[in-house]
């Protein structure tokens, strides 16, 4: 039976939904996830999410038939002042993206990383970035959607794809 989804833009009330899905990114792994408040509040994952959605701010979340969000992918600007783990130069918005995991590996994440790189090619943004971390089986996806390795970090590689 195949599995049914779509995606639709993010809206501002989607921000506790992208919390969430921060959250699943940041549990990729299996069996040692870390605690909600921890994620939430590290500054590695809290700059994706706080004061969603301000002027710049992007993103997609993939929802199943009953209209139950299943998954979000979105990115932002961040100065190079305050960059994240993916920031490659002013001006290349840097994306998150989470799938909960009974919809892994059923084109959730595929879909909404290439929406979000459309949206981000017709406002003009030449590359996207975003950081893996090594191990994560996402990578293979990313690379299948034209993300390539840039940068080497300590446990984890900053990938950016070039929309044009």
């Amino acid at each position: 039976m195949p599995v049914s989804f779509t995606v639709r833009p993010a809206v501002a009330s989607d921000g506790a939904f992208l919390a969430d899905m921060a959250v699943e990114a940041a549990n990729w792994r299996a069996g040692d996830p870390r605690p909600r408040h921890e994620i939430i509040a590290s500054p590695v994952y809290s700059r994706f999410i706080g004061g969603w959605m301000r002027p710049g701010d992007a993103g997609y979340v993939a929802v199943d038939a009953q209209e139950t969000p299943i998954g979000a992918a979105w990115y932002r600007m961040f100065p190079r002042t305050d960059p994240g783990f993916a920031y490659v130069g002013t001006g290349v918005p840097e994306l998150i993206i989470g799938v909960r995991p009974i919809w892994r590996a059923h084109g959730v994440g595929r879909a909404l990383l290439q929406q979000l790189a459309d949206h981000a090619r017709a406002e003009g943004f030449a590359r996207l970035s975003l950081s893996v971390e090594r191990g994560n089986f996402a990578a293979t996806l990313y690379r299948s959607e034209g993300f390539a390795v840039t940068q080497a970090g300590f446990g984890r590689d900053t990938m950016v794809k070039r929309l044009r």
